[in-house]
């Protein structure tokens, strides 16, 4: 499910969650052929996690893994004793996962929110840009709390209000993107699911691309689903979208931002019993 999103590719979310997720699942299937081709932005982001990452652990999980990019690392970096669990809705990015596979890395598909995991399972969850996609933001952070073991650390990059600015003043309609979740709004989520130790920093992050094509192509070959109004465009709308990220241009071609908002969520330690 990791990814990015865009105004000609996502459709504000349904009052139906499981009609949302159903949507989002196929979206990303269909992109699972060119996902890493096309993501070049979105690991460049999640390196930025890498520093974050506990010394050790022995049961890892890589929420919204996509095609298994970031599974793969990490069971390299934690060593043969280490279980990756890579999750993701799309059955597709779990299909190209499954074809590199490396050594202790299983696959499971399911929804962020509904964790098919016991209580107090997991060292660690990796979640590179897949949870602006869930509805539920405080269901989300309830199942990360309660998969956790105490001493369990969450590392999570997700996407703030401001990205993808470029692409709504193109197309004049920025009401049609994600409600992108604020850094204040994550860090109230995460306390009140239980974690004491939060953290959540604020990252501008830009990417330049050579024309509209390339900067679209970006947008929904990771997995972002085109809207009905996308469908109705004509040519002349899309002549006025060029004219207008034109005017945007720089040296190094046409901007693409993201307020890449990155959460480092800590799960208290259990209590060490008194000694007599």
């Amino acid at each position: 499910m990791s990814g990015s999103l865009g105004h000609a590719d996502v459709r504000p979310t349904p009052d139906d969650p499981s009609v949302w997720r159903r949507q989002v699942a196929q979206a990303f299937s269909r992109a699972s052929g060119r996902y890493t081709q096309l993501a070049q932005a979105q690991q460049q982001m999640g390196a930025a996690l890498w520093e974050h990452l506990p010394a050790q652990a022995e049961v890892v999980l890589d929420l919204g893994c996509g095609p298994g990019h970031w599974s793969r690392r990490l069971a390299a970096y934690f060593g043969p004793h280490c279980q990756v669990l890579g999750l993701d809705l799309a059955p597709g990015m779990l299909q190209v996962a499954r074809e590199t596979e490396g050594e202790g890395i299983a696959w499971l598909c399911a929804d962020a929110a509904e964790l098919p995991l016991a209580p107090r399972q997991l060292d660690l969850v990796f979640s590179n840009l897949a949870i602006q996609w869930c509805t539920d933001l405080d269901a989300l952070m309830a199942e990360l709390f309660r998969v956790l073991r105490p001493g369990g650390r969450a590392v999570i990059n997700t996407l703030g209000p401001g990205t993808l600015r470029e692409v709504a003043h193109a197309w004049c309609t920025p009401d049609s993107l994600l409600a992108f979740r604020s850094r204040l709004e994550h860090l109230a989520s995460a306390r009140l699911a239980g974690f004491t130790r939060v953290h959540c920093s604020e990252t501008a992050e830009r990417f330049f691309y050579p024309d509209l094509t390339a900067v679209m192509a970006s947008v929904r070959g990771v997995g972002a689903q085109a809207t009905r109004s996308a469908a109705r465009r004509t040519r002349h709308d899309l002549r006025l979208a060029e004219r207008r990220y034109e005017a945007l241009r720089e040296p190094a071609g046409l901007p693409l931002s993201y307020q890449r908002l990155t959460l480092v969520l800590d799960k208290e330690p259990a209590s060490c019993p008194p000694t007599s």
